[in-house]
């Protein structure tokens, strides 16, 4: 009987103890959930924007489909890079390839990784010929 009575606050402890280990993994889980839905958005953006790239020739248009396809994450001209400028294609050089490449600097949510300098940059890139 006296054996029970000693164990009487050892579940507390023991809860205490394992709580914030549990915390930290649930919210280690949310965040990697949370940069694999941003790496899908960007990538997608990216391949929205090749596509009018490839397809109408125009930078600025690449750019503005890039920042609709992705418009949750208010992403700039600098964020986006199309190259080459231009996927005109005569007798002397053949159909280019064009690419849009978006980075995106991504916040944590808890800044459990801050604290360590770690900082993570995201990257999608589409490639498409050019002209389909």
């Amino acid at each position: 009987m006296t054996k029970k009575h000693r164990d009487r606050g050892s579940a507390a402890v023991e809860f205490a103890l394992v709580v914030p280990l549990l915390i930290l993994l649930v919210l280690g889980i949310a965040e990697l959930g949370r940069a694999y839905h941003l790496q899908t958005m960007i990538s997608g953006a990216a391949r929205d924007g090749v596509r009018v790239m490839a397809l109408q020739d125009d930078p600025a248009a690449a750019r503005a489909t890039t920042k609709a396809s992705a418009s949750e994450l208010n992403l700039t001209d600098a964020q986006i890079s199309v190259a080459p400028t231009t996927c005109a294609s005569t007798a002397s050089t053949p159909a280019a390839t064009a690419t849009v490449a978006v980075t995106y600097p991504m916040d944590f949510i808890v800044d459990l990784f801050g604290a360590f300098g770690a900082d993570l940059t995201l990257t999608g890139k589409g490639t498409m010929r050019c002209n389909g």
